[in-house]
């Protein structure tokens, strides 16, 4: 009895050694997209440690409380499919706007959560239509990483090579090692120029949200789809191939809740993890099935210390030249469009309407206002809705 006990109390070393991976894979991988991301909207060196503070506290916290509450591994991360879209909308919209916008994408998760009608019906939007405004999101960050080799052709070929071969022996430590080649490169070459100003300690500074519809149109309805879409259904496919049966309203709801009282602080999405849930959720990292909710603690634990020391974090990619950010982060998104455009052309039926809308979102139009992704999703429903129609008539 008392060794069992004692074996509850203290989660083994893998749980240990499987949270601080997928904390740090989590975080490293892609951190330099959402400072990209809040700079191109608009925010200051201090919003933008913010956001990440933010970001960061939403993940440690939602993810603790969900696990501790519903004794399973629950592991949350930021939406990056989110962040590319807020990077394609760079310019488009100030700051306190965006944050607007963060609001309404996180009051439609709510929402979805709590009506069960509009849940069902999520689970029936076309996975294809949204794969392809995903895949158009993603793609021209991955050709901006080509067009960085007329700028700087020596630091884009180490990170492509040290990708390509990380992907075929270390697929998990790429990105990791990815960015550890680029930091190497550029601090060789002295190009790391430092960023004054800052504290040492994370920190939040909130800002007063403005709503525009345009804005809630092009970046609200879009981040709302894709982070349902990209990131939490497939974290809520994890957590079931673990053997998991959670049901996806408090997992929804708590992640809403998340991101819409951290949004404020330039959260732009909490929600649950995929890729990094699935080191967190195997055998692997606790063989107890039962006591493995441990492991979502203690990968919030990390977080939390992420969210303490982000500032300097934020500062550090800061002083990066914007190129080394352009390369990192299209190395980035190459696994997530990959994905995303083999899901796109899985339905032979819905290829038209896939391929209508990855066209649409990738060319950047912007119409009324309103950006390119939600003309895309628009092009694929109506081309949907036409072959419905007649199927029906047939």
């Amino acid at each position: 009895m008392s060794s069992r006990s004692s074996h509850s109390a203290l989660p083994p070393l893998s749980a240990w050694t499987s949270a601080f991976i997928a904390a740090l894979v989590g975080f490293g991988g892609t951190v330099a997209l959402v400072v990209q991301a809040m700079r191109g909207l608009g925010a200051d060196a201090s919003q933008v440690g913010s956001a990440v503070t933010a970001l960061c506290l939403g993940i440690a916290l939602g993810g603790a409380l969900l696990s501790l509450r519903m004794r399973i591994p629950v592991v949350l991360a930021w939406s990056t499919p989110g962040a590319a879209l807020l990077v394609a909308s760079a310019g488009a919209v100030p700051w306190p706007v965006a944050v607007g916008a963060f609001l309404a994408a996180a009051a439609m998760m709510c929402i979805l959560a709590v009506v069960p009608a509009l849940e069902r019906a999520a689970r029936r939007i076309p996975a294809s239509v949204a794969s392809a405004m995903l895949a158009g999101v993603l793609l021209p960050f991955c050709l901006q990483l080509f067009r960085t080799l007329e700028s700087d052709a020596l630091l884009v070929c180490v990170l492509l090579a040290v990708f390509v071969i990380a992907r075929q022996r270390l697929p998990l430590y790429a990105l990791l090692m990815v960015l550890a080649a680029g930091i190497a490169v550029l601090l060789m070459r002295g190009d790391l120029a430092p960023h004054h100003g800052g504290a040492l300690l994370g920190g939040l500074q909130p800002v007063a949200p403005a709503f525009d519809w345009r804005a809630v149109t092009s970046i609200g309805v879009p981040l709302f789809l894709v982070t349902l879409v990209s990131q939490n259904l497939p974290g809520l496919v994890v957590l079931r191939s673990a053997g998991y049966a959670p049901a996806p309203r408090p997992l929804l709801l708590g992640t809403g809740l998340a991101t819409l009282v951290l949004a404020p602080f330039g959260a732009h999405g909490v929600n649950l993890a995929a890729i990094t849930a699935a080191i967190c959720t195997g055998s692997d990292a606790h063989p107890d099935a039962a006591g493995r909710w441990s492991v979502g603690m203690i990968y919030a634990g990390f977080y939390l210390l992420l969210a303490l020391f982000s500032t300097p974090l934020v500062l550090f990619f800061l002083a990066m030249p914007a190129s080394a950010i352009a390369a990192l982060t299209g190395i980035a998104l190459i696994a997530p469009l990959s994905g995303a455009v083999e899901q796109m052309l899985v339905e032979k039926t819905e290829r038209d309407a896939a391929i209508l809308t990855f066209a649409a979102t990738a060319s950047g139009v912007s119409l009324l206002g309103v950006g390119s992704a939600f003309w895309g999703l628009l092009a694929g429903f109506a081309a949907l809705a036409a072959k419905w129609a007649f199927a029906s008539r047939g």
